[in-house]
């Protein structure tokens, strides 16, 4: 991003786009978005519907995101897509694990590149991905950011987060969970943060840009400051 945009862009009010709202990181990254004095207006697309209301937040209901150019109409004039939708790879085969990490994200981010090429798309990913890693959600995941910087958009970051603290009111975290990532933050913080950080860190894509496209847990916590 140059300069311009970067200050054009810090002057106006954004509107993003949200996937993942009913999964623990969308509704985090969600949470702070709608927080943001930054933030004008918030579309989440869902596949099943999240419950929430807010002045800043809109739904899109898209029972199957290969087919989003269905709803091209509602889909122009973001600044950014936030795509934290995505499956555990555990108990899946390969092809069907590619089906919906790759093959659905690259549909989904093509159609929101010809109607917005000048979008900031996000991708979250996750720490250790690697195009020739020894396991499958490895390689998944690394062809998938590889094709995604491909398809021209502003900008393109793919977020590699480790262990995550939600965000306060979050609804989809098992209860177990919250006490876990309070000792591990303090045990090994430099492999935890939290979803504040995640998103702020999605905001300031837009506003600031980052000379990385892809983020390790570091360079999330230096681009959330």
């Amino acid at each position: 991003m140059n300069v311009q945009s970067i200050r054009q862009n810090i002057m106006k009010k954004l509107k993003v786009i949200i996937t993942g709202a009913t999964g623990m990181v969308g509704e985090g990254v969600l949470l702070h978005c709608l927080q943001s004095e930054e933030i004008e207006k918030v579309l989440m697309i869902n596949r099943k519907s999240y419950k929430f209301s807010h002045p800043k937040l809109r739904e899109l209901l898209v029972p199957d995101f290969n087919n989003l150019a269905d709803y091209s109409e509602q889909l122009t004039g973001f600044d950014a897509c936030f795509y934290c939708a995505g499956v555990s790879s555990l108990g899946m085969k390969e092809a069907e694990y590619t089906r919906i990490t790759y093959t659905t994200t690259l549909n989904f981010a093509k159609v929101l590149y010809a109607l917005n090429p000048q979008m900031i798309f996000n991708f979250v990913t996750g720490t250790l991905t690697k195009t020739n890693g020894s396991q499958m959600w490895q390689r998944v995941k690394g062809k998938t950011e590889e094709d995604l910087m491909a398809i021209g958009f502003k900008g393109q970051y793919n977020f590699r987060p480790g262990l995550m603290k939600p965000v306060a009111g979050q609804r989809n975290v098992k209860g177990f969970f919250k006490p876990v990532i309070a000792v591990l933050s303090i045990l090994i913080p430099n492999q935890t943060l939290t979803l504040h950080q995640v998103g702020e860190a999605m905001i300031h894509t837009i506003t600031k840009g980052y000379d990385k496209q892809v983020l390790e847990i570091s360079d999330i916590k230096t681009l959330a400051i």
